[in-house]
């Protein structure tokens, strides 16, 4: 009996830009007594199904856009005899539709980080639940991944989490109603540990893998204040705080590391927040732009970010800061119209945005734009062959629509088209150079390019083309445009860098998780990590 952890995809271009952290974390809550679990990342390639036996527990994490290739892999898995549980954001919001479609045996809901080794032990047993209620864990019950059984030249970057959940409530976004609206934060010793133990395997870039890096805003403290809530000032402040000793520790590792993270756009009124980003080589974030207009920023309920001039102006006040933008922006609200697009990749040229995705609006399951959706559709559902169009995921992906809501002026085709040629524009050659002269060297200006093409191939090329000899050379440019990625982001291993010693230990499951922990030094045998 194995257990095997899988990344469903349909797309395997043999390198991953980020380690898929859930697999990892759920290696490390796997019970000692179930040996360590074999990880399958489709993002790399896909499964072999005669590599799954009777009796094997397999675990599948599945979100809205791989549901239906997590459920195929489901389906086989049980026929071929092993235990199949689902978890994720997706099987959280439709446990029912895992049991049914993907042939479930149980279903985790919510944090997967306890829950996970009571489903193997039961399972062990021959007694799997339907359900677990995973919930959501405090910070300091978050676990640190099991590195040691990753495969380090498949992937350029690392991934580590620090917060679950976002006090903010966009229109468009699931992650505050899944994870919650309360910042879940874990303990910043856990954090530099894991990170360390990372480097030492010859990792540089993290991906600081949060819900949202900035959970606490000027505004929020000052309307504590203004509303004299002792209480909850104190709160936020302590989490503010949390949050800089985290970077303060984050300044001290080795200067060649680099740290790139998801926060909102109020972080660039807080200078001070960002100059200790800076100081910790967090050297860029993804900035939920979503749209250029008042009307469309009030449209995704997000109507506190700024448009306009002063947009342009708060985006530059990140770069003169020193953190960079990963500008992410929607395309296909109802307040959009033709010029819409020109000036939204106007806009991302202008601020200096370092790297931008253009997104087709899709209402994800959880959120208030799904909800409103699925109840104007019951009204008079559209189907396309069987499936409701509000069950998109379970359409096969080669007759899948590109957009589901109609919009009042334009076709889907024509907000597909026009999406396409902003895509083209931002990523043409001449801008990708210009905006390149932000590197320090030329190893690194060559990595930030082959980089840009890589994010416009596997995004751009394989999720708006509704063409498949496109989709297909998209796939294979990005294949080998990843290669080359993958070498030019590859650092030497630091075997000999050791953690601080902290006056406070670090919780029991962040001490099981590393405890006899074996990681592979590249240059040489196995490195074995002290114990605790």
């Amino acid at each position: 009996m194995s257990v095997r952890l899988i990344n469903p995809s349909d797309n395997s271009f043999g390198t991953a830009v980020i380690t898929p952290r859930w697999l990892f974390v759920l290696a490390a809550a796997t019970p000692a007594e179930a040996g360590d679990p074999v990880l399958v990342d489709e993002s790399l390639e896909q499964i072999v199904p005669g590599s799954i036996l009777p009796g094997d527990i397999v675990g599948i994490s599945v979100h809205t856009g791989n549901a239906l290739r997590g459920y195929q892999v489901g389906r086989m898995a049980r026929s071929r005899g092993a235990w199949v549980v689902y978890g994720g954001i997706h099987a959280t919001l439709f446990p029912d539709e895992a049991l049914m479609v993907g042939e479930a045996h149980a279903v985790v809901k919510g944090d997967g980080d306890i829950a996970w080794g009571k489903v193997v032990m039961d399972c062990l047993a021959g007694n799997p639940q339907r359900i677990y209620e995973g919930g959501r864990i405090e910070g300091d019950q978050f676990l640190a991944a099991r590195w040691d059984l990753m495969q380090p030249d498949k992937y350029m970057w690392a991934s580590v989490q620090t917060i679950r959940g976002c006090p903010k409530h966009c229109s468009f976004c699931s992650v505050w109603r899944t994870d919650g609206q309360q910042p879940r934060q874990r303990r910043f010793q856990s954090v530099i540990d894991e990170i360390i133990n990372l480097r030492r395997i010859g990792f540089r870039f993290i991906a600081l893998a949060d819900d949202n890096f900035y959970p606490v805003t000027l505004t929020d403290l000052r309307l504590a204040r203004q509303q004299n809530n002792i209480a909850k000032l104190a709160e936020l402040t302590a989490i503010r705080n949390e949050r800089f000793q985290l970077m303060e520790e984050l300044a001290k590792l080795p200067k060649d590391m680099v740290f790139f993270t998801q926060i909102t756009m109020e972080a660039g009124e807080d200078g001070e927040y960002l100059d200790a980003m800076r100081k910790a080589n967090i050297k860029g974030a993804l900035v939920g732009v979503e749209a250029v207009t008042p009307e469309g920023l009030k449209a995704v309920f997000k109507d506190w970010n700024c448009s306009g001039d002063a947009l342009a102006k708060q985006l530059q006040t990140f770069k003169h800061h020193g953190v960079h933008v990963l500008g992410s922006f929607i395309f296909g609200l109802p307040t959009d119209k033709p010029a819409t697009f020109d000036a939204t990749v106007e806009m991302a040229l202008k601020a200096g945005v370092t790297f931008a995705q253009f997104v087709m609006m899709t209402p994800f399951p959880g959120t208030v734009d799904f909800g409103r959706w699925e109840k104007e559709q019951d009204k008079n559902p559209t189907l396309v062959g069987d499936v409701p169009i509000t069950r998109y995921w379970m359409i096969p992906t080669e007759i899948r629509p590109k957009m589901f809501t109609p919009h009042p002026t334009m076709s889907s085709d024509e907000i597909r088209q026009r999406t396409q040629k902003v895509w083209d524009r931002f990523y043409d050659w001449g801008a990708i150079w210009q905006r390149s002269a932000c590197t320090p060297n030329l190893r690194a200006r060559v990595a930030f390019i082959f980089l840009s093409k890589l994010y416009r191939q596997m995004y751009a090329g394989t999720g708006i083309s509704t063409d498949s000899a496109r989709r297909k050379k998209s796939k294979s440019w990005a294949r080998w445009t990843a290669l080359q990625c993958k070498k030019l982001f590859k650092a030497t291993p630091m075997p000999e860098l050791q953690s601080p010693d902290w006056e406070i230990g670090l919780p029991v499951a962040a001490q099981i998780a590393f405890q006899g922990a074996t990681f592979p030094d590249v240059a040489g045998p196995l490195v074995v990590l002290p114990r605790k």
